[in-house]
């Protein structure tokens, strides 16, 4: 006998085969902390971003969720720690610079982040230099992993064409050997301090380009033989390497002793592990006056100045009227980064 289901039935039945196969709204996931580009992520990270939970794949960094491969959608939710809306950005004003990271509340009322550094284009027009932003109440930029003030972003930028040798990992890991610094002092003295740094190294190197020393007639000339270790290596293995042009037997000699690396017998570690040689620039930066009265790192926490660090490294040559457009140079770069690092690059910057 065939049964005949009344409108209410059918509709009951409908509404119950739909509730199988249609997730309700009340079970949706709680949203995760809010995506933000100047974060690192690392595979297997979780976070929200408009309406949806998303998983990193692998490593990123500045790459939006849903338009970027790296990010698999994990379906909508809300709430959570990432689905309110709890804000307090400032307005957005138009000709005014942002740094990477800056978050800002535009005119519709959405907020949107820098994910390129830019003097105060719009929000809703400059998408390559804008994303929007969905606020979490959390912090706007959260800082690398390992403490560095500068990001992986941000180095990018300030060295789009730098050799791979001079990755931003091997800068991190070298960073453990001098804890102090970019970390002493007040957070403008620290981004001051890395930029200074930075520009320094950039210059000696052509942008992070070279990795030895050009002139290869100079290589014989680096070995003391009045030092009584003299040049085990070799009469021409003393040459500019790494950042900071490490060179001379003694810097060798005294950087090896300090990291703990044999670079007085294998100086070619300079130029063969990116680590290494930052370590060598940062141990040049953290404890060697040079030409200088100061280390360049005193310079910088004590607030003599960017100039004061072009004397510590190469002033002999350069300051007093030596070179001015070498150290001319070193400042356009210095304050270069700075901006990009949302900071004042402070006074004194001539030697």
């Amino acid at each position: 006998m065939r049964r005949i289901l009344t409108l209410p039935a059918v509709l009951s039945l409908v509404w119950g085969v739909l509730a199988v196969l249609l997730p309700s709204a009340a079970n949706a996931a709680d949203c995760a902390t809010a995506w933000n580009a100047g974060a690192v992520y690392t595979g297997g990270a979780v976070v929200s971003h408009n309406g949806h939970n998303w998983s990193a794949k692998w490593w990123t960094q500045n790459e939006t969720p849903g338009s970027a491969d790296v990010w698999g959608d994990q379906g909508s939710c809300t709430g959570g720690s990432g689905g309110g809306t709890a804000c307090s950005y400032p307005n957005w004003v138009a000709g005014q610079f942002y740094a990477v990271g800056s978050i800002v509340r535009y005119t519709d009322g959405n907020h949107y982040i820098a994910v390129h550094e830019n003097p105060g284009y719009d929000p809703v027009i400059s998408h390559w230099y804008w994303d929007p932003y969905t606020c979490s109440g959390g912090p706007t930029n959260p800082p690398d992993p390992s403490g560095f003030v500068v990001s992986q972003a941000q180095f990018d930028q300030m060295f789009p064409g730098r050799n791979a040798f001079y990755t931003y990992s091997g800068l991190v890991s070298a960073l453990s050997a001098f804890p102090a610094f970019a970390k002493t002092g007040s957070d403008t003295v620290k981004k001051q301090e890395a930029a200074a740094f930075l520009a320094n190294v950039g210059h000696e190197t052509g942008g992070l380009v070279h990795i030895v020393e050009q002139n290869t007639a100079n290589y014989p000339h680096y070995c003391d033989p009045n030092q009584s270790y003299g040049c085990p290596a070799g009469q021409a293995a003393y040459y500019g390497r790494g950042p900071i042009q490490l060179s001379w037997n003694f810097n060798y000699k005294a950087a090896g002793d300090a990291l703990g690396l044999p670079l007085l017998t294998n100086p070619w570690l300079v130029q063969q592990e990116a680590a290494v040689a930052w370590k060598t620039a940062l141990w040049y930066w953290m404890t060697q006056n040079g030409p200088g009265t100061m280390t360049a790192h005193n310079a910088m926490v004590n607030g003599r100045g960017f100039g004061e660090t072009i004397r510590s490294i190469n002033g002999s040559i350069e300051c007093n009227g030596g070179n001015p457009a070498q150290v001319q140079s070193r400042i356009n770069s210095y304050q270069r980064f700075a901006q990009i690092l949302g900071v004042s690059p402070g006074g004194n910057l001539s030697c």
